[in-house]
């Protein structure tokens, strides 16, 4: 079993990033190399922009190439929730901006040839007890009647030819999506250098500064000098901006790749082949990789650390939960096992806009494979002076009581959510 992506493990590297030093001075210095930042490059690049990606290891390194694999259309919260504390206008823009965000991420795989296997497969979110179909059912009524028609419910029976595994229904969301995370980063990147943007890997920045209205950015690898910033590091921002770390909470997410199916075993499993999400607080995600192995992730401890040794426990974790769910692939060989985090914020919803200097993109909550490249290029046309389309613009973003930067309250949060999956 390796401990690495298998987003990482099975994609080209990208071999068209800067080896010199970083310096000059340009329009635009990203900071982060992973789909926000690669699709806010290539967006203003593309407009003529002066642009540098300053990544601190490889491009797609953090949670653009640890993630599930999903690009799901709609929302993290139930529809009903969101029209409750945003309000149904803000609700409805949110919504759409994820339909939107799938949209552009096939039009940028169109238009620049990226072969990461995208396809429509649509999602299902798993009705894991039976009060959670009403629940399900109730969010479906007003979702379908007010925002998406492209949604369905499914019986339990209508599941048996969908998932190998008993659950009490379905909802499902049919512009949902799937793609090769790893071959769609490096697509990205050689996209940005394409289109002639620069890329520096392995160039944490360790300072930044502003100076009469301009900016010096300090990497391991040199100065440069920009007119704007961009701050596209999501749970990975640096100590050097304090006010996103105080209101993004880092969280592990964990997941194992099995050895590919058989066409015999994929019948068994996972014959809809689509995108799979349990009702659970606690829950899973799963879905079949491009060669045939079932993907299956969730947040299997509460932690924010993800190295060799936490991937491990929670690798241990998944495999129980996946024989336990899937008891035909009880003893199915694991050939991956990997972590990444997650950029949380309170509420679990993004933000993106202006503050203290810089524009930002962040927050996505586990739900971002997708909107993160869509968050990424409105962010570039603000940049740019274009039309601002930010649906989250002007909601206010408190910091998280306590919290500097490390999550020591984690665990107290996990004992919370076992606790509501045990009584709801």
């Amino acid at each position: 079993m390796k401990f690495v992506s298998y987003w990482h493990d099975t994609a080209p590297v990208f071999g068209a990033a800067v080896t010199g030093p970083v310096e000059n001075h340009y329009d635009v210095a990203v900071i982060g190399g992973g789909f926000t930042g690669l699709s806010a490059a290539r967006q203003l690049a593309k407009a003529g922009a002066k642009v540098a990606v300053l990544e601190a290891e490889r491009v797609g390194s953090g949670g653009s190439g640890r993630n599930g694999g999903h690009l799901n259309n709609g929302l993290a919260h139930s529809y009903l929730a969101a029209k409750t504390q945003l309000g149904k206008e803000r609700a409805i823009a949110l919504y759409k901006a994820y339909d939107d965000a799938v949209d552009t991420i096939e039009t940028i795989v169109s238009e620049e040839g990226i072969d990461c296997d995208f396809r429509r497969s649509g999602k299902l979110k798993l009705a894991s007890k039976p009060k959670h179909f009403d629940t399900l059912a109730r969010n479906f009524e007003a979702l379908h009647a007010e925002v998406d028609k492209d949604t369905a419910m499914l019986s339990a029976d209508d599941l048996k030819s969908e998932v190998g595994s008993p659950f009490h229904g379905a909802m499902l969301s049919k512009k949902s999506a799937m793609m090769h995370m790893g071959r769609y980063a490096a697509g990205l990147a050689e996209a940005v250098v394409r289109h002639g943007g620069k890329i520096f890997e392995n160039a944490a920045v360790t300072a930044h500064r502003q100076i009469n209205g301009g900016h010096t950015v300090t990497t391991a690898r040199g100065t440069l000098t920009a007119d704007s910033v961009l701050v596209a590091t999501g749970a990975y921002t640096t100590p050097n901006f304090g006010y996103f770390r105080r209101r993004i909470v880092t969280v592990g997410s964990f997941i194992i790749a099995t050895r590919p199916l058989t066409a015999a075993e994929i019948a068994e499993t996972m014959p809809g082949n689509r995108n799979c999400v349990t009702s659970m607080h606690i829950g899973n995600y799963f879905r079949l990789s491009p060669d045939n192995r079932l993907l299956f992730g969730g947040r299997a401890r509460f932690s924010a650390v993800s190295d060799h040794t936490s991937d491990a426990k929670s690798g241990a974790i998944l495999r129980n939960a996946l024989a336990e769910m899937f008891p035909q692939l009880a003893n199915v060989e694991i050939d991956y096992c990997w972590g990444g985090l997650l950029d949380m914020t309170q509420d679990r919803y993004p933000r993106a806009g202006y503050q203290d200097g810089v524009w930002y993109a962040m927050g996505l909550s586990g739900h971002g494979a997708q909107l993160s490249t869509h968050l990424g290029i409105m962010m570039a046309d603000a940049i740019l002076g274009r039309e601002d389309r930010n649906p989250m613009k002007g909601l206010a973003w408190p910091s998280v009581p306590g919290h500097f930067g490390k999550p020591w309250f984690l665990p107290l949060v996990g004992l919370y959510y076992k606790a509501l999956d045990k009584i709801q």
